[in-house]
């Protein structure tokens, strides 16, 4: 009898101490588009006393209302966002966690082409950046053993000028400041600086926070650069330190391999890599506003040469303001495509 009192008062206990336990949920929206207003709260299931609680998202504590926080997604921005909150309760405090994403608020326009003109391109130029100076094209090509920078002509293809890489580099994406080229590499974590008129090594730099080297464009203060994943980075132009990053994204997805990448009339053009597409984005706040459908293209460089799947893909873009010509080529083609975008 005695040892079924004690059982019994065991099995009791345990019941009082989970039915007293403080069980609480965070809840948030976890799918929510930019410029919506969304409501972030703490809950206790079983409605007992909350002191206090202190909201965090990215780490940054926000003012809030008692155990509630309204928030307006347009303040943080596209992409995945830590939700925290640290609830205080008698004698006691937790810290709960959660997250929420945000989506474009419109979806892309989706547009075609149409080829103005077609040039010669040099078939073993392994593109990796392209970009339009004073009549000439400066391009940068990749691989190991073979990365290169050029000055190219135009109408003939031709190499006007032309610097190899060391072996041990991947060449990737290029921009022109000034009279200054910048070139980044793809996994080793640097980028070099090299004079516009004699293709001589003037420099170098390490990347901070961003782990490869992909695209490269510039605005009037920045550097532009994109490393593979969905981000895009901004580095400061004279020092080309990374000061910021943003996330890219359309109204369902992020929009992640983003590659070489042109700035035109304000709008980021970033090709995306492996895919005959190029992603039109705003640069302010990386709401993907437009897609470039160039399946055509593909086909049209298939038709005189044979090009190797998910390897030899559409990368290049090069913008003539003066003349508002639009270039783009692929890696290894034997074309340099005019093209004129059509709204479909």
């Amino acid at each position: 009898m005695k040892k079924f009192t004690v059982i019994s008062f065991c099995f009791m206990l345990l019941f009082y101490n989970c039915d007293t336990a403080y069980r609480f949920k965070l809840q948030v929206d976890h799918k929510v588009k930019l410029n919506e207003k969304i409501s972030i709260a703490i809950l206790e299931e079983n409605k007992k006393q909350i002191d206090s609680v202190q909201f965090f998202i990215n780490g940054k504590k926000q003012e809030s209302n008692k155990n509630r926080l309204t928030i307006n997604t347009v303040d943080f921005g596209l992409g995945k966002h830590q939700v925290s909150a640290l609830v205080f309760y008698p004698g006691k405090s937790k810290k709960i966690n959660n997250s929420f994403e945000v989506f474009a608020d419109i979806k892309p326009i989706i547009y075609g082409y149409e080829i103005i003109n077609t040039f010669p391109h040099d078939k073993k130029a392994y593109t990796q950046g392209l970009e339009y100076k004073n009549g000439f094209l400066y391009e940068s090509t990749g691989r190991r053993g073979q990365s290169s920078l050029r000055k190219v002509a135009i109408k003939t293809g031709k190499i006007v000028q032309q610097v190899n890489l060391e072996s041990s580099y991947f060449g990737e994406g290029i921009t022109i400041v000034d009279n200054k080229i910048i070139w980044l590499t793809w996994q080793s974590s640097k980028g070099f600086i090299y004079n516009l008129d004699t293709f001589k090594l003037e420099g170098e730099f390490e990347y901070n926070e961003s782990k490869e080297g992909w695209g490269l464009t510039k605005n009037e203060t920045e550097l532009i650069k994109s490393d593979g994943t969905h981000k895009i980075w901004f580095l400061d132009k004279n020092t080309q330190k990374e000061k910021r990053a943003l996330q890219t994204y359309t109204h369902d997805r992020a929009l992640s391999q983003l590659n070489e990448l042109e700035l035109i009339n304000g709008k980021l053009y970033a090709n995306y890599y492996q895919k005959p597409v190029i992603a039109i984005i705003n640069p302010t706040n990386g709401v993907v506003e437009g897609l470039i459908n160039l399946k055509g293209l593909e086909n049209e460089i298939k038709k005189t040469q044979n090009i190797v799947a998910n390897d030899e893909v559409l990368n290049g873009i090069a913008y003539d303001s003066k003349n508002e010509r639009l270039f783009v080529t692929g890696k290894n083609w034997g074309k340099l495509f005019e093209i004129k975008l059509i709204k479909k």
